[in-house]
């Protein structure tokens, strides 16, 4: 890759954690890259109205518009766009490539290195990004801490919603989407259930 077109390139961060934000952003500069801060999704969207980004870094758990919302948005208005997700809160059991996000990296459990050889990786494939197909199972994300949920995406509307965890691994399950109607199929498998299990054993509190 033509490392000159880096500095080119903008990235648009959000997170509602000023400390983490201004952290996040001060280490994508490091990279090279031209970077864009939001506190938040309604904030991004109106930068994205104002100028679109070649990236886009999310955290998913965000007052008033949450990043499951903002990158539902995106992924429907502008496809072609990578996006990378960053959660504290969430684990990632499942994700059909592409879907919501391109990428998604566990606060704390990634380096700069990591990070910056990811970007460089979906900015180069992202003018050849394949228009995003119908996935045949959802997303399922867990909340790190104890809940009695876990949230999937609809690969419908994109849109995201809480079910009952109470599930155990076998066959093909469905439930009706809250924001479209759609039946959302899911697969509840042993490594889902481990994560369940092992929450909080890897993510203290």
């Amino acid at each position: 890759m033509d490392t000159s077109r880096l500095f080119k390139c903008r990235v648009l961060i959000v997170d509602d954690d000023p400390i983490v934000l201004q952290t996040c952003a001060a280490i994508v500069r490091s990279f090279g890259f031209s970077v864009r801060t939001a506190e938040d999704g309604f904030v991004a969207l109106k930068i994205l109205r104002e100028v679109l980004p070649d990236m886009i870094i999310s955290d998913l758990r965000m007052p008033n518009m949450s990043g499951f919302e903002l990158l539902s948005i995106v992924r429907r208005r502008f496809p072609h766009l990578p996006t990378i997700g960053i959660s504290g809160e969430f684990l990632l059991a499942t994700m059909p490539l592409g879907l919501l996000v391109d990428h998604f990296f566990q606060k704390g459990a990634y380096t700069p290195d990591q990070l910056n050889a990811k970007m460089k990786e979906l900015i180069a494939d992202s003018p050849i990004r394949p228009h995003i197909g119908k996935a045949d199972r959802a997303p399922l994300w867990i909340p790190r801490k104890d809940a009695e949920y876990i949230v999937v995406t609809c690969p419908e509307c994109l849109r995201s919603s809480s079910i009952a965890d109470e599930m155990e691994a076998g066959d093909l399950q469905e439930t009706e989407c809250l924001a479209c109607g759609a039946m959302i199929r899911y697969l509840v498998d042993s490594s889902v259930l481990k994560a369940l299990n092992d929450k909080s054993l890897k993510l203290p509190a």
